[in-house]
């Protein structure tokens, strides 16, 4: 194990330690900001998954899955900071043709908030549709919705990142890529990537599945049946909002990496994605400071809360980020960020000034709450003195 921590968070290298030698860990990297001076930089294990090729490094970047979808939220939110997005503005105000089949009245924040009624799609995406950003947008726009918008809430798994590019393609005429290089990484000096560079593509390890360790007494935790159920059935919500592409892509083919899909194909190094939150909440070392306080106060104030429809347990949303919940436990309160099914963590709570950002190449099966980034979150919520999740 590599790197440095502050006084006070030793805790979380020992998190770390524990999450490489008995969580099943092969290959990962967390540093956390602290009112934006870093105060914890730890990676460990092999760059790839299979623990073929190069250890890792300071400069490693990993897939982020879902855990892109808070770096993209940041999009929308800071067109409607410089007064050229209205959150309370129909879709369809941008996006003519998405007023069908009943959407004309979803309006941005429900785009942002999980509320658009458009999860799935009733014709899956093919790996090279779903890259292409005209036939995925066109796709969304068709689809009718499965509740009426703005009435109800369910994780957009794969369609969120298609209706956030194409939000900001229409306002500013630059793809979502571009949009996140100019005006999010490069003002908070962030290695976070939607569309990885060719010249960055040598930095990113292979992801693979890893198994969960075995619990004591030999058994591995269990899922809710009715969760299980929802995963199970080919039919529910569930399987065809995350099955919104088919096949599923091969996410370390390079093409697949430098494409452009806001909800689940983004890249970052641990630092990057810190900085990225520590970007959102206050000035950081070397950058500066993204959200005013007022976006902030959108961001991370509560716009869905309840049984969501998708991910079958009860889930809380602000503007473009989970919230502190059961489903997915944060620093505390008024803790926001975004979790990457299998792994990734960025989270940021202005009321600490810390801000966490957390990559793997190690992907397991759950979504909200991966026990690896827990465990390093219970470190420093520990660290600054707070109890329980």
């Amino acid at each position: 194990m590599n790197g440095t921590v502050a006084d006070g968070f030793e805790g979380v290298r020992e998190a770390f330690r524990a999450n490489m030698a008995a969580r099943g860990e092969r290959g990962a990297a967390v540093v956390v900001y602290a009112h934006g001076h870093k105060v914890v930089d730890l990676y460990a294990g092999s760059r790839d998954v299979d623990g073929e090729g190069p250890p890792w490094e300071p400069g490693t970047a990993q897939i982020l899955r879902s855990a892109t979808k808070g770096v993209a939220a940041a999009a929308p939110l800071l067109l409607h900071q410089r007064g050229v997005l209205d959150l309370d503005a129909p879709v369809g105000a941008y996006w003519p043709e998405f007023k069908v089949h009943g959407k004309e009245h979803a309006r941005v924040r429900d785009v942002l908030a999980h509320r658009a009624g458009v999860p799935a799609l009733d014709r899956p995406l093919t790996p090279a549709e779903a890259l292409d950003p005209d036939r995925a947008a066109a796709a969304v726009a068709a689809q009718a919705p499965v509740w009426a918008p703005g009435t109800d809430h369910g994780y957009h798994a794969q369609t969120y990142g298609w209706l956030v590019a194409e939000l900001v393609r229409r306002v500013t005429g630059r793809d979502i890529g571009t949009f996140v290089a100019e005006e999010i990484a490069a003002p908070a000096a962030a290695d976070v990537w939607i569309g990885l560079p060719a010249a960055q593509a040598h930095r990113a390890g292979r992801i693979g599945p890893v198994a969960a360790p075995a619990a004591p007494g030999g058994l591995r935790a269990r899922p809710s049946r009715r969760l299980a159920e929802a995963y199970g059935d080919p039919d529910s919500l569930t399987r065809r909002a995350f099955g919104a592409v088919d096949p599923a892509p091969d996410e370390n083919d390079p093409a697949y990496r430098a494409g452009l899909l806001p909800g689940a194909n983004g890249i970052g190094t641990a630092d990057g994605l810190a900085r990225f939150y520590a970007a959102l909440i206050g000035d950081v070392d070397g950058g500066t400071r993204l959200f005013t306080p007022e976006t902030l106060r959108l961001a991370r104030a509560e716009a869905s809360a309840g049984p969501d429809r998708v991910l079958v347990v009860p889930t809380r949303f602000g503007l473009g980020y989970l919230l502190h919940g059961v489903a997915s436990p944060l620093l505390g309160p008024h803790s926001f960020g975004h979790p990457g099914r299998g792994g990734a963590l960025g989270l940021a709570d202005p009321e600490s000034g810390i801000a966490l950002g957390y990559v793997t190449n190690g992907m397991r099966r759950g979504v909200t709450a991966d026990p690896r980034a827990q465990a390093l979150v219970g470190a420093v919520r520990a660290a600054l003195g707070r109890h329980g999740a």
